[in-house]
């Protein structure tokens, strides 16, 4: 368990932005040291927690470690694949749904770092959902990763154009995707060749 944070750790943890950690620190609301002999910020964990704590801040993130990713797709079989190599990956906390009305429910209740998001819902289409995140100020840091079977350029750039991180065509390689996911939230790819 990760016992000291730099600010971009604390920052993403509190799905804040790094001058805000900054700002925080610098007038002491934030508690932690400055590693000797350099300007870097480390805040320790017992204190990150007692700053998130006082600002209403949820503490799951800090408190589980795990980096938080919502599978949304009406395919079970496929969510299967992908729960299951994210849930072998062991750094991640997974939850899934199967419409787009859950989709948004959950991605308000959840908080998810990562959304992977089928395009085409029964009720509701991908780019309904990427909009509702990146209406959010407070889910500017969200990733998405759509994935789908139709491949038509001007689609795809609609997507991205509505918030979309990345596109995968179906079928792809779950390992491919995993990749994909760590590069997006920054964290170290293992067990993929």
């Amino acid at each position: 368990m990760k016992t000291v944070f730099t600010t971009g750790e604390a920052a993403k943890i509190c799905k804040v932005s790094q001058q805000t950690i900054i700002r925080c620190f610098d007038s002491g609301q934030l508690k932690g040291f400055r590693v000797p002999g350099s300007r870097f910020r480390r805040i320790p964990r017992d204190q990150l927690y007692a700053f998130m704590r006082d600002n209403g801040i949820p503490t799951d993130a800090l408190d589980s470690g795990k980096r938080k990713i919502l599978v949304v797709d009406d395919d079970e079989s496929l969510v299967e694949l992908i729960v299951d190599a994210l849930t072998a990956d062991g750094r991640f906390d997974i939850r899934s749904v199967n419409n787009g009305f859950g989709a948004g429910m959950l991605i308000k209740e959840f908080r998810p770092d990562l959304v992977v998001l089928d395009v085409m819902l029964p009720d509701i289409n991908g780019k309904e959902v990427c909009n509702l995140v990146r209406s959010d100020a407070t889910m500017d840091d969200v990733r998405i990763i759509c994935i789908s079977g139709m491949v038509e350029q001007e689609k795809i750039q609609e997507l991205r154009d509505a918030g979309a991180d990345e596109f995968m065509k179906k079928p792809f390689d779950v390992d491919q995707l995993v990749t994909r996911v760590c590069q997006l939230l920054d964290v170290e790819s293992i067990g993929v060749k």
